[in-house]
């Protein structure tokens, strides 16, 4: 009598191939749970940007984008990096801006109005996002913008994400 005790080749490679079936099952499944953690984290950073903003405009009276003599602002910005130097250049004790953590293929979006005193701040999201339906949704004439977005329209192909104070 052969008293061997052990598995087989074959069953652990039935095991091992159940293993990857199941796994690949669960990395599927949570793809789009991927997607809306990151956009949560795009609204999440535009918010926090937001508050920048008002802290600006508290500090100087209008929201970067023109011509000043004062500690704020002196050119309108043209990227996202440019509102970034001027939001940490006012000296309001902000040390850092966020960019979209899909960057540089994905960039945050920012429009002023010429007269400084409204804005509105823009990502991408996913397709199936419900905050798309609590968008500001409205044309931006006469106001200059970092990039290209359009937050009048929601649908495909842009998803557009924007919010205004």
């Amino acid at each position: 009598m052969n008293s061997n005790k052990g598995f087989t080749l074959i069953e652990i490679l039935v095991v091992v191939a159940i293993i990857g079936v199941l796994a690949s099952i669960v990395l599927v499944g949570l793809g789009g749970a991927r997607r809306q953690g990151g956009d949560a984290k795009r609204i999440a950073e535009l918010r926090e940007v937001q508050t920048g903003l008002e802290l600006y405009f508290t500090k100087c009276g209008f929201y970067p984008g023109g011509a000043s003599g004062s500690a704020c602002t002196t050119t309108d910005p043209v990227s996202w990096a440019d509102l970034q130097t001027a939001l940490t250049g006012a000296g309001l004790g902000i040390t850092a801006v966020p960019n979209d953590p899909a960057a540089p293929t994905k960039e945050y979006g920012y429009a002023v109005r010429s007269d400084r005193q409204a804005y509105v701040l823009a990502a991408s999201l996913s397709a199936d996002n419900a905050a798309l339906q609590n968008s500001y949704h409205g044309s931006l004439s006469g106001y200059t913008a970092t990039g290209s977005f359009d937050c009048s329209a929601t649908g495909a192909p842009n998803y557009t994400y924007c919010i205004a104070p």
